[in-house]
């Protein structure tokens, strides 16, 4: 088979940041684009009006929900991730922050390039094609966190939030504001809170509504509810000439499946979908992936902790999914994420926060704190509106470790601690804030039940496991994002974070996407 009976130039699997820029700009260069999408193609109308719609809001095949949130947990940690046509940006809370200057210089890529200017003009183009703008309104969940800015006299430190959001006039539609017309309509935020639960209301700047919608007016092709489980080189001596891509329905029990040909392939379906192709690939039909592969996988070392108010008159639900942030020392900062009114169905994988080093010594703690104070959380799991009188405080670090994803003997993906100690979710920092925030709306905090009972955290943003490096020692790819080992296959998407950024990485994958593409030349 030459490459002109080849049915793409690039297959593109996922359509998160890495994949959706990956797919509008391969689409201008005047290559013929398919992109592969795991998740259901939702729009605004679609989403749930609150979590407790849970066919709508979480992805759980084997129960028949097809939605836009994942829960994967490991032994180390647990991890919310996106799907659905759009990735991640559908599920998360819009912030565009860019890293400090440790990121660009520490990691396996460090010495690789000088990050920090390389990338300055793609974080720019990112930013305004995200529709980045400053939140131009604080709640009170915000206003609480400057109240704890002020009270720890930190107070410069305390800033709203840059986000992917359209502000406009709330609810009013008009023509599209970003691309000189040649994008969808758009209608103002109205500030309700349910960005991760998928935006209702057409405000907020999901990837459907930029990259890929250009993309496909430039002639890509979205498939979506499909899973891609094989890539064979057509020749297995010549990568350069091609691939056949086998894939499945997504959807079904009985799916269709079909193979397709094409000359390149861009991995972009976030860490969890990845990285467990790719060791799933090495094992089989991909033998010269780097050893490296599922190696440095970072998660910001964040912590996840709720916190609810008793007090009748404050309504923590109102504002974007997060509106603010605190710098609270020179490698972490705090934000407060909140969910729409009603949104409630949270509250049922909560237990009374508490720290330990055993579980029976937090399983006693909690037990202690529901027999001191049973009217207080009563109030949080029976009475109260839970989105209404919650925040979750999410806390990130710079500081660094990893965990390493591998295939067991089943070829089940696993998490091992690679370097450095396992992820906690009993940081002493973040126990402080808790601690302070709670104090600044009279709350009572709560955290992830697992967290509890097998004293692992969450986070939403797991990086890494196909990081950049100067060689197959080092890394699984180079700094054009190119794979070794193979010709015309690349990784775009969170897997190829390479160090640990320490603040939400959408822009950041969003930006490193945009310069891989502006390394492929255009179709001759």
């Amino acid at each position: 088979m030459t490459q002109k009976n080849l049915t793409y130039d690039y297959i593109i699997i996922g359509s998160g940041f890495g994949g959706s820029v990956s797919a509008l700009r391969l689409s201008q260069k005047g290559y013929k684009v398919l992109v592969v999408e795991k998740g259901k193609w939702y729009k605004a109308t679609d989403f749930p009006k609150t979590n407790w719609n849970l066919r709508k809001w979480l992805w759980m095949p084997y129960l028949r929900f097809f939605g836009i949130m994942k829960l994967s947990i490991f032994k180390h940690i647990a991890i919310i991730s996106g799907t659905g046509v759009g990735g991640g940006s559908l599920v998360y809370a819009n912030t565009l922050p860019t890293p400090k200057s440790t990121f660009f210089n520490s990691g396996s890529w460090s010495s690789l390039n000088n990050w920090e200017d390389d990338l300055k003009p793609y974080y720019k183009e990112a930013l305004r094609m995200l529709g980045a703008a400053q939140n131009p309104s604080l709640y009170d969940g915000d206003k609480a966190l400057k109240a704890v800015a002020k009270d720890l006299n930190i107070t410069q430190k305390f800033n709203p939030t840059r986000v992917a959001v359209f502000f406009g006039t709330p609810n009013k539609t008009v023509k599209d504001p970003y691309f000189n017309g040649e994008g969808p309509d758009r209608a103002g935020c109205n500030f309700c809170g349910a960005c991760m639960t998928g935006c209702r209301h057409n405000a907020k700047n999901t990837l459907d509504k930029n990259y890929l919608y250009l993309a496909q007016k430039q002639g890509a092709t979205i498939l979506a509810e499909n899973e891609v489980y094989d890539i064979q080189p057509l020749d297995k001596n010549d990568s350069a000439l091609g691939y056949e891509v086998s894939m499945k329905r997504s959807t079904r029990i009985f799916g269709k499946h079909q193979k397709i040909t094409t000359k390149g392939v861009i991995f972009s379906g976030g860490v969890l979908g990845t990285v467990k192709l790719l060791l799933a690939l090495k094992a089989k039909s991909l033998p010269h992936l780097s050893d490296h592969l599922g190696e440095d996988i970072r998660s910001n070392n964040e912590t996840l902790i709720s916190v609810s108010t008793l007090e009748k008159d404050k309504n923590l639900s109102k504002g974007i999914a997060i509106g603010s942030i605190l710098d609270t020392d020179e490698n972490s900062h705090l934000e407060i994420c909140r969910y729409g009114e009603g949104s409630n169905a949270w509250k049922l994988a909560h237990l009374p926060y508490v720290t330990g080093s055993n579980v029976f010594s937090r399983l006693f703690k909690t037990a202690i704190k529901l027999i001191k104070n049973p009217v207080d959380y009563f109030k949080i799991y029976v009475s109260n509106g839970w989105a209404k009188n919650t925040v979750v405080l999410l806390f990130m670090q710079t500081l660094d470790s990893t965990l390493r994803f591998k295939r067991n003997t089943l070829g089940k993906m696993i998490s091992t601690v690679s370097s450095g100690k396992a992820p906690t979710p009993f940081i002493p920092e973040s126990i402080a804030l808790v601690k302070s925030y709670s104090k600044a709306i009279k709350g009572v905090s709560t955290s992830f039940a697992l967290e509890t009972l097998a004293g692992i955290p969450s986070t939403a943003h797991i990086l890494g496991g196909a990081v950049m490096g100067e060689n197959t020692e080092s890394g699984v790819i180079d700094k054009d994002n190119k794979v070794f080992g193979y010709k015309n296959m690349l990784v775009i998407d969170g897997s190829m974070i390479s160090a640990n950024p320490g603040v939400n990485p959408s822009l950041t994958i969003t930006a490193i996407a945009e310069r891989a593409m502006d390394q492929i030349p255009n179709k001759q």
